[in-house]
Order: structure tokens, then C-alpha cells, then sequence
């Protein structure tokens, strides 16, 4: 029986901004016209077959969800002790993969972790963006305790249009095996493979602290790309930051619903929109980011075409050129990585040879609903690293 979950079903917006072909994110997952289940369970000379074959997809045509249902998210970040020693007690090192945003962490077990840890988890990633974890136990685990893992830090996201295990449509799977070429048709509309988003930002109440674990990987290639958000807030000027406050952006899945549909694939839940602030407050580090991206916000409410687009290309610009506020994750059997969705966005690279599967599994617990505070200049104060940077304390390097 399908769980009772979500908003109303909203009419699609009936303007140009509706009509625009979005969704080029889904070239990375395939589908179930191009997935040689043979070829996956028992292998083919261009590939061995799946190292976790009871992740493989299936596209459940059958099960329609119903919308979701509002709910209370509870915030466990804001319950933990910032210094962390549940969660770093048996770290064997913490390094920082940019100053400002990312952080890899090995000797620790995430599947261990104690009420307090996950606590100090929640936090941690809101703080950093984005945690990398290696040689994890979470991908070995019976799939049901995984998600019980997932569901302590929010209520699981069922993907509309994904495939998911057999039994278990709370996973959203990312896969690309041997004879999926999927992916090459978006060059031949384009000249890179980057597609900035952050997840599912149609919901009312999009996802929060989020979970992506390798299942299979290419010997090189594919990895995911993360933005700072809530640096790129920071970056702007006082006066720009103040005229983004109390903007509101619509942000539509109808588009997505769709692309599956052309690609033969499945839409297990009427597409919604949602109406979200362009800047959102943080519950738990009380920081301001940026929460618009190409893949799913659609204009800026009350603004006329021109004014939408122009202010949103600013916008994605800004998150696609900012380097110095991004961080970069290379993919390792047995790696399990954490960000929050909230402050983030990432992007796929499309890099790697075709004859080898990219397979990955996300457990994706949804938050609270967007919500914005009163804006508070602070010209002299920015995050830690703008400060440097604007004060000459890091220097600069080439």
C-alpha cells in the first residue's frame, strides 16, 4: 500500500516559463528503455556484473503515490554539541577539501553512530556543505536498515520519477550501465555536462541532510561537483544581498514528470510546484543561502520575464564561475557522502568511458519548509573566508 504523502497537486504555470525544455540532469540516469537487467545481474566483456545487484532499478509503472502530506521536520543540528565528540571520537583524520566548503573523514563508521553523533552529523554538514566518508558499511547493509539509518534525520523523500531497489521506492537510484548512451546526447545540444541543481526544490518541503553512496564507479571519472551556497550569499554586496530578500520563486517538477515520460520511464506522483523565499535561513547555523537553480526554478514571483531571467542568470552564473566556493568529490568504492541539501547545490560529471557502470544510491530525508529571516547588514562581516580574502590575511594564489 502506498504511503499518504504530500501537497496538493498545483496547476503547471501556464506561461513561457513552463514551456522552456528543462532537464538535461536526467540524461545521467537512463532508464528503463536502455537497462539490460542480464547484462547488469551477470555481467558482459565490457563490464563485471553489479558488485550490489539488489540495488538494481525497477520502474514500478503500477504504484501511483498520492501527494504528499505537510509534516513537523525536527532539526537534530540544532541538539548538538559543536564540538562534535560523539561523531569525530573515532576519527583517524579530518581534512578539509576546500577552506570553505567540504570536509573528507576517515575512522569513523556512520552506520554506528549514536543518537549524539547523528546530532553532531546534522550539524557538521551544515556547517561544511558537504562531509565525505570512506570505507563505509552503509551500501553491505540489508537495505531496510539503511534506510532506518536515513529516516532519523527527516522523513524519506519517494522520488517521482526514479527507479528504485524491488521493495524499497525510498532509494533513489543514479545508474549508468555498459550499453546506456544515454548521456552523449547532452553534447550534442551543449558543450559541457555541468547541470547545477539542488535536489527535488519543487517540494514544499524539499530535503535536508542527504546521503549519496557508491555502488559502482568508473576507474576515473564522474565525479560530483558542490557549491556553496550560502558562501555564494556572502560574496554579494550588502545592497544586492538586501534586495534579494523578500523575493519568492517558483519552482516546478512538472518538467522533470514529463522528461520521464518522453524517455519512457515512469511518473509515480503528479508533479506539484512550489513557491519558495531566494533566500533561506538555515534552522540550525542560522546562515543565509542562495536557493534558486536552473534545474528547477522557473521565474521570480511578480517579476516580468525579462526581469526573472536576467536576475536568475545572474544568480546561476554567479554559483557556476564561484570556484573558490566549491568542492570537488572523487568517488571510491565504499564511500558514503553527506550534504545539506539546503545550502548546496552539485552537479554530475558526464566524463567517463561508456563500458562501465556508474551506480549510485541516495537516501534523501526531506526537511522543513523554506523559510527566510529579516535581512541584517553586516558590511563589515561576511563568513570567515571572505573576511580573509577581503583582508589580505590568506594572500593570493595562483
Amino acid at each position: 500500500m502506498a504511503p499518504g504523502i504530500v501537497d496538493p497537486p498545483q496547476t503547471a504555470p501556464t506561461s513561457d516559463f513552463a514551456k522552456a525544455s528543462v532537464g538535461p540532469k536526467e540524461a545521467f540516469i537512463g532508464g528503463p528503455q536502455v537497462f539490460n537487467k542480464t547484462a547488469e545481474e551477470q555481467g558482459t566483456e565490457k563490464q563485471p556484473p553489479a558488485t550490489h545487484p539488489k540495488y538494481l532499478p525497477v520502474w514500478d509503472a503500477d504504484t501511483i503515490y498520492p501527494p504528499l502530506e505537510p509534516f513537523t521536520h525536527y532539526e537534530h543540528g540544532k541538539d548538538a554539541d559543536p564540538m562534535s565528540p560523539e561523531l569525530f571520537h573515532e576519527a583517524t583524520s579530518v581534512t578539509e577539501l576546500t577552506p570553505s566548503t567540504g570536509s573528507e573523514v576517515r575512522g569513523i563508521q556512520l552506520s554506528a553512530l549514536t543518537k549524539q553523533g547523528k546530532d553532531q552529523l546534522a550539524l557538521f554538514t551544515a556547517q561544511r556543505k558537504v562531509v565525505v566518508f570512506r570505507d563505509q558499511d552503509l551500501a553491505d547493509l540489508p537495505i531496510r536498515e539503511a534506510l532506518d539509518f536515513g529516516s532519523y534525520f527527516g522523513r524519506l523523500h519517494i522520488h517521482p520519477t526514479s527507479g528504485a531497489p524491488k521493495g524499497y521506492p525510498e532509494v533513489h537510484l543514479v545508474h549508468r550501465g555498459a550499453d546506456d548512451n544515454t548521456a552523449m546526447g547532452l553534447l550534442k545540444s551543449r558543450t559541457n555536462t555541468v547541470t547545477w541543481h539542488s535536489d527535488v526544490t519543487y517540494e514544499n518541503q524539499p530535503p535536508g541532510t542527504s546521503f549519496l553512496y557508491v555502488l559502482d564507479t568508473p576507474t576515473a571519472g564522474g565525479d560530483t561537483l558542490f557549491s556553496n551556497q550560502a558562501e555564494a550569499y556572502n560574496r554579494l554586496s550588502p545592497e544586492f544581498q538586501k534586495r534579494l530578500h523578500g523575493l519568492r520563486a517558483l519552482h516546478s517538477g512538472h518538467e522533470q514528470a514529463q522528461n520521464s515520460k518522453s524517455r519512457g520511464s515512469i511518473v509515480r506522483r503528479e508533479p506539484v510546484t512550489s513557491v519558495h523565499p531566494v533566500i533561506r535561513t538555515h534552522p540550525a547555523t542560522g546562515e543565509k543561502a542562495i536557493y534558486v537553480n536552473p534545474q528547477f526554478t522557473r521565474h521570480i514571483v511578480g517579476y516580468k520575464q525579462e526581469e526573472s531571467d536576467f536576475l536568475l542568470k545572474f544568480l546561476y552564473d554567479h554559483i557556476a564561475l564561484g570556484q573558490d566556493f566549491q568542492a570537488r568529490v572523487k568517488w571510491a568504492p565504499r564511500t558514503v557522502v553527506v550534504w545539506d541539501n539546503r545550502v548546496t547545490a552539485h552537479s554530475a560529471t558526464l566524463d567517463w568511458a561508456n563500458g562501465q557502470r556508474r551506480h549510485l544510491a541516495r537516501i534523501t530525508p526531506q526537511a522543513e519548509r523554506p523559510t527566510e529571516t529579516s535581512f541584517e547588514a553586516h558590511p563589515e562581516k561576511g563568513s570567515e573566508l571572505t573576511e580573509n580574502l577581503v583582508n589580505g590575511k590568506n594572500g593570493v594564489a595562483t
